[in-house]
């Protein structure tokens, strides 16, 4: 059954879903991939959004983006007060990078520089079709988000997080697409 499940996923997020999939029922017996048991048609996966990486001085990382590789595009940095944070996005045509800064003593990007000073990876963003039904489907497999409800995103359109510790050890963003 796995490997059927790896067939009729794309490469690019088989990774990501391999690790909901490996999950076991509370008895610890069912080898069978949690994604299995998804009715078809309720939600659909969609293509990696992009990759954000908090970074402890914004412009410097703006800079070497744009004056260095070269990149498509680099936005301004835009407040997201709501999320405590600053965002720059890095456009590479076939995806984005998302650099974080912290906005306020509260920022959870704060709290991540305090702990990784050069910055790093922060969690990689993934579109739903259905957003809604994707956070029933989620819950109903025993992941946690990080918040009751979604929030808007900084592309103005609804987001989820998925808790890491059920995940892999990876921060998912879901996104409405």
């Amino acid at each position: 059954m796995l490997n059927s499940f790896r067939q009729i996923l794309p490469r690019t997020i088989r990774p990501t879903m391999m690790l909901a999939s490996a999950r076991l029922n509370s008895t610890g017996t069912d080898k069978t991939p949690v994604s299995a048991n998804v009715p078809k048609g309720v939600w659909n996966l969609g293509r990696l959004n992009h990759l954000a990486v908090a970074v402890p001085n914004l412009d410097e990382a703006s800079s070497f983006f744009k004056n260095i590789l070269r990149a498509k595009s680099v936005s301004g940095a835009v407040p997201l007060k709501e999320h405590g944070v600053y965002t720059v996005f890095v456009e590479f045509g076939n995806t984005k990078i998302e650099l974080l800064h912290p906005l306020g003593e509260k920022s959870p990007i704060k709290k991540f520089l305090e702990k990784n000073k050069t910055g790093g990876i922060h969690h990689i963003c993934i579109e739903v079709d259905n957003i809604e039904n994707a956070i029933k489907d989620i819950h109903r497999q025993n992941i946690r988000t990080l918040t009751e409800k979604t929030q808007i995103g900084a592309h103005g359109k609804p987001v989820i997080f998925l808790h890491p510790k059920d995940c892999g050890g990876i921060l998912i963003e879901l996104e409405q697409s």
